[in-house]
């Protein structure tokens, strides 16, 4: 079989499986920045309870391999009487993986914010969480959205793992296809394609035009 005969056959599975990639990457990239934004900023309580609920949970996830988080999610949960769905459960354990690593850069971010804002809006008599939401976090964007589209790129060749729970990503159709073909050269190298095509001319150019918007917003451009 030639490779454009592969291609014609095989290509639109590829697509779908492609598709399915996305999807997950996206739910995930959400919970993910939600996590990071919230134990983030947990990082930073005065209060030892909160900040320690915060690096237990993040040096928990940083320290333990991604593939046991997911089995764990998917496999032990329903032993436990909570059983969840494959998307769901690759979903939450990327989004929680990553929400871990993101968090440490919504921290170092903030902590990047020079001290004169903070005194600025003090002397304005804000309120704590008033000059957070006005005056820091919207600083911030601009210092944390390089490291965190760089999370991003990563988070979206992390998908690939959701195969193993039978999710019907890209990686997941890849191998369905090379177990009845193996053409195990065509199969791969074309979803090494994709993945390329999807991090390099799809997510890599909008987290930079976000860049570029989140720096306009505080006047850097």
């Amino acid at each position: 079989m030639s490779y454009l005969d592969f291609l014609i056959e095989y290509l639109p599975r590829l697509i779908n499986g492609a598709g399915m990639t996305v999807m997950v990457m996206v739910c995930a990239a959400i919970l993910a920045a939600a996590i990071s934004l919230i134990f983030g900023l947990m990082r930073l309580s005065s209060n030892f309870a909160i900040q320690g609920i915060a690096t237990i949970y993040i040096e928990f996830f940083r320290g333990t391999s991604l593939l046991v988080q997911l089995y764990w999610i998917y496999y032990v949960l329903p032993l436990m009487g909570l059983t969840l769905s494959p998307f769901v459960s690759g979903v939450i354990a990327l989004g929680l993986n990553f929400g871990a690593y993101g968090a440490e850069v919504v921290r170092g971010g903030i902590q990047s914010v020079p001290r004169g804002q903070y005194e600025a809006a003090l002397a304005l008599n804000m309120s704590p969480a008033r000059r957070m939401r006005r005056i820091i976090i919207p600083q911030t964007f601009p210092l944390i959205l390089p490291p965190m589209a760089n999370l991003t790129v990563e988070l979206l060749k992390a998908t690939a793992l959701v195969a193993l729970i039978t999710v019907v990503d890209l990686m997941f159709a890849a191998k369905q296809i090379n177990a009845t073909t193996w053409l195990s050269a065509q199969v791969f190298g074309t979803a090494l394609i994709i993945y390329y095509i999807m991090a390099r001319f799809a997510l890599t150019p909008f987290l930079r035009w976000l860049e570029v918007v989140a720096a306009r917003m505080v006047g850097k451009v």
